[in-house]
């Protein structure tokens, strides 16, 4: 073993090395997207042997999830950036709206890998959980919608359906070039231009 591979080694020990092993995946996601993370790329960013990601998390779906779940707890950041406990509730129905576009336009391909149960389990306790804290923040601001379907004993429901399917469909709609653009090739709205036809019963 050489001396370079033995120091690029030195600052993962047991403790951290599932972290770093996200963390190398996340950077790939960044720079070479899907097709790139792979458990012998990630395992070579770290500085590890091409097992050592297997050893950790089973399979490439196991480090693919492990890497999604971390994509909901930062998309939950997004959705919540500048607000405090003062703000009120169309403020955050706009946070909310602009963070989660904003996440997938800055984050495409970690967007499409947390969505793709192709490429993860979506059993999996952890990923549940992130994704769940995620959706926690649509349904907060869903409560009081005015919207005239949400009615009935699942109107919660509908309501927080109705707005997840919104920003969602504006997100993916967007990541694929299927909005309308002007001829420099900007949006000719925002989702936030959207947001404020809905409003709140009190």
């Amino acid at each position: 073993m050489t001396d370079t591979l033995q120091d690029q080694k030195k600052p993962y020990h047991h403790g951290d090395l599932k972290h770093a092993l996200v963390e190398a995946g996340l950077d790939i996601l960044e720079t070479e997207g899907l097709p790139g993370l792979t458990l012998r790329s990630i395992a070579a960013r770290v500085g590890v042997s091409h097992t050592a990601p297997k050893n950790h998390f089973g399979s490439l779906r196991g480090l693919h999830t492990a890497i999604a779940a971390e994509g909901f707890r930062r998309h939950a950041v997004f959705m919540r950036d500048g607000l405090d406990g003062t703000s009120d509730r169309p403020t955050r129905l706009r946070a909310a709206a602009n963070g989660y576009v904003r996440f997938a336009r800055k984050h495409p391909a970690l967007f499409e890998l947390m969505f793709s149960p192709l490429l993860c389990d979506p059993s999996d306790a952890a990923l549940q959980t992130a994704s769940q804290a995620s959706f926690a923040v649509l349904e907060d601001i869903a409560d009081g919608l005015i919207w005239d379907k949400g009615r009935g004993a699942d109107a919660g429901t509908k309501t927080q359906v109705m707005l997840w399917s919104f920003v969602h469909g504006y997100a993916k709609l967007m990541l694929s070039g299927q909005l309308p653009c002007g001829p420099d090739g900007s949006l000719l709205f925002s989702v936030n231009q959207i947001i404020p036809g809905f409003a709140y019963a009190d």
